[in-house]
C-alpha cells in the first residue's frame, strides 16, 4: 500500500488554517489535575455512534511554500468506519474500514486496498477509531497526551509513542467542545494537514445508501 494513501486516510477531515501553529496545549501534560476532564471529554465524544457533517481540508507543503485545499462531507460510523466525500476541487469518495480502503472516482472507477499485513494502516485505523469513539485508553496507549479546557471548549495535543504512527506524524492537535471541531497534523517531513469539521448531526442509524458505501465491491 502506498504511503501517500495511508497518510491521506489517517485523519481525512477539514480545514481553514492560520499558519502560525498553536503549541500552548503542550504546556499541559496529562496529570492528576486534568485527567478527569480529559476522560469526561472522551466520554462526551463516545456519546455519538454516527456523525455526519461538512469538512474543509488544507494540506500545507512546507518545502514548496504552498497549500492544497479540498472540501466535502463526511460520515463517521463507529464499528463501520468513515466516508469522506470530496466535492471540491475534484469529486472523489474515500471509504476507510477496519482493514480496507476504497477510493472511488467519477465514472465508477474504484481502487480497493487491503490492510492485511500492513502495520501502519492497522495502527492508524485503531487510532482513528479511538479518536472518534472517545476511547481514552486507546489514545493513552498510542500517545503522550496533553490536555487543556476553558469554558466548555477543549484542546488536546497528541505526540505518538507508537512507532508506526511516529514514522510520519510528529504531533497532532485537536480542538472541540461536544464534538471535534478541528484537527491539525504535523508530519515528520514538516508538512501539515488541517481539518475543520462543521454542521455535525447524529442520526440513529445509517441509511441503505450509506450501508452500501461501506460494503466491499
Amino acid at each position: 500500500m502506498k504511503k501517500s494513501l495511508i497518510v491521506l486516510c489517517i485523519f481525512l477531515i477539514p480545514a481553514a488554517f492560520v499558519q502560525a501553529q498553536n503549541e500552548e496545549v503542550f504546556r499541559h501534560p496529562l496529570s492528576a489535575q486534568n485527567t478527569s476532564a480529559f476522560r469526561a471529554t472522551c466520554a462526551s465524544l463516545a456519546g455519538h455512534q454516527i456523525i455526519r457533517g461538512r469538512f474543509e481540508q488544507e494540506k500545507i507543503l512546507s518545502r514548496l511554500n504552498r497549500s492544497l485545499k479540498s472540501s466535502g462531507s463526511f460520515i463517521i460510523a463507529v464499528g463501520s468506519g468513515m466516508v469522506w466525500d470530496t466535492l471540491s476541487p475534484f469529486p472523489s469518495t474515500l471509504v476507510l474500514g477496519a482493514d480496507y480502503l476504497i477510493q472511488s472516482r467519477p465514472g465508477g472507477q474504484k481502487t480497493v486496498l487491503s490492510a492485511q499485513g500492513n502495520e501502519v494502516f492497522l495502527s492508524m485505523a485503531d487510532v482513528i477509531s479511538a479518536v472518534f469513539s472517545g476511547n481514552a485508553r486507546g489514545l493513552e496507549n498510542n500517545f503522550n497526551i496533553y490536555y487543556h479546557s476553558v469554558s466548555g471548549s477543549w484542546e488536546m495535543g497528541l505526540i505518538p509513542v507508537d512507532r508506526a504512527i511516529n514514522s510520519f506524524a510528529q504531533r497532532i492537535i485537536m480542538k472541540g467542545d461536544s464534538v471535534i471541531k478541528s484537527i491539525q497534523i504535523t508530519e515528520q517531513s514538516g508538512d501539515s494537514t488541517i481539518y475543520i469539521m462543521s454542521n455535525h448531526n447524529f442520526p440513529e442509524a445509517l441509511n441503505a445508501n450509506e450501508r452500501a458505501v461501506f460494503a466491499l465491491p
